[in-house]
């Protein structure tokens, strides 16, 4: 078969959302002390090790093909991609596994400056396997939420072009289990040093992510006229959830901030991110306003509870990510003249499915992260040591540093005068 625009479109595509994970991680480093960004970076960059090689064996197996209980497919089905050598196919495989490493890297920024990258390491593979394959397969493979499942066929079939649920709700949901289970670092909420360290490479990370997107987002795309929607809507959500947020802080705090930017974007992103392919530019608009402020203002929501989300990833990919599902049961566009959200007429059918699919893929991250995490916490440990949180992850995981400030200035080991002094007499005595 000869290689077509189409095919060229996606491995485009899948290149772009690859590039999303090390974005991930440099808006993620950015975000944490000094002394914990490299490991904070490492929690990504691993995760592309791990899933990339699951995704190959069974994992992209358990997202399509033939279901158990409509739950997942067989892992066994397309081991190894063996079936796949020869086909198509192969692109929408190398697609799919950027769409499972991103999801559980994101995971990583609420568990910040405190977890083993041993631990964190094992957590990956597993989670991946027991819970995005299987909500994958439910959502997308034709599974439980599919029209012809249990669930989809009897409230309808959700929404979800790009991951609202698969990605981000069951990403922040995990977040927020895994952020109980470690607990809280030490000084949270007190200590001012727990600010972003870099915030220049917090809003790198952030264009990093919103390039990407445009992939995530738009790879999918069907037809030309499609692909022109999804692209004005990646552009339109978090350019007004940014404005939002801005705004919001303005108010609220006397001035808008470049983190505040950088957050914005990226609740927009997640908000637009169901909802991509299915709601108006003016729709998406507001979306994005709806989704900036009201992520702004969950922030806070972590020192009134009492949990420690280090990055905020409860905040902007639970809440957007739920805001942006549920929202396409009011601005959904109809198809074909039928259906679409209550604002358009559909009537409440679309809302429901939304709502269900929201609990169905909270649900299933809540008890499956509980599961695998308090297993992992109770058996090799999930959490360092506190001396190791004082002197800094990347010390105790890594044994390096993301800055050497040892040899800057006249402090340091070197000087241009006094060490070429002392080399010369160095040489006078062995001469000697």
């Amino acid at each position: 078969m000869d290689l077509t625009a189409g095919h060229v479109w996606v491995l485009v595509s899948a290149a772009m959302v690859l590039l999303m994970t090390p974005g991930l991680a440099f808006f993620y480093g950015g975000m944490t002390r000094a002394k914990a960004a490299l490991n904070m970076m490492m929690m990504s960059f691993i995760a592309v090790g791990l899933v990339g090689i699951v995704w190959v064996l069974w994992g992209y197996s358990m997202t399509g093909g033939d279901g158990v209980a409509q739950l997942f497919g067989n892992p066994f089905a397309s081991f190894g991609l063996e079936g796949l050598i020869g086909t198509e196919d192969m692109i929408g495989a190398g697609y799919g596994v950027t769409f499972a490493i991103i999801t559980v890297a994101l995971i990583s920024g609420a568990i910040a400056d405190r977890a083993k990258f041993g631990a964190w390491s094992l957590f990956v593979p597993i989670w991946v396997t027991l819970v995005y394959c299987p909500l994958a397969f439910m959502v997308w493979g034709g599974g439980l939420l599919s029209a012809d499942g249990a669930v989809g066929g009897a409230v309808g079939e959700a929404i979800d072009f790009a991951g609202g649920t698969v990605v981000h709700i069951s990403a922040g949901v995990a977040a927020l289990v895994l952020a109980i289970i470690l607990g809280k670092r030490q000084g949270f909420g007190k200590d001012p040093a727990q600010r972003p360290h870099n915030v220049p490479l917090v809003m790198l990370g952030a264009a990093l992510l919103w390039f990407g997107w445009f992939g995530f987002n738009g790879g999918a795309a069907g037809t030309a006229e499609e692909a022109g929607l999804i692209w004005i809507n990646t552009m339109a959500a978090p350019a007004a959830a940014m404005v939002g947020w801005l705004v919001l802080e303005r108010f609220r705090d006397g001035r808008p901030t470049s983190l505040g930017a950088a957050s914005g974007i990226v609740a927009g992103l997640v908000a637009i991110t169901p909802a991509c392919a299915n709601v108006s530019p003016i729709g998406a608009i507001g979306l994005g306003l709806v989704a900036g402020v009201l992520c702004a203002l969950a922030v806070g929501l972590k020192y009134k509870l009492g949990f420690d989300d280090s990055l905020d990833v409860v905040a902007v990919h639970l809440v957007a990510g739920t805001a942006g599902t549920i929202a396409l049961g009011f601005i959904a566009m109809p198809v074909d003249g039928e259906g679409g959200g209550l604002f358009y007429g559909g009537g409440g059918g679309q809302l429901l499915a939304q709502v269900v699919s929201v609990l169905v893929a909270v649900t299933l991250s809540a008890v499956m992260t509980a599961i695998i995490g308090l297993g992992i916490h109770k058996t090799i440990g999930f959490r360092v040591t506190a001396d190791d949180e004082v002197s800094g992850v990347d010390l105790s995981e890594h044994a390096e540093t993301a800055y050497e400030f040892g040899g800057l200035g006249v402090g340091g080991q070197f000087h241009p005068t006094t060490n070429v002094a002392a080399t010369e007499n160095a040489s006078e005595k062995v001469n000697s």
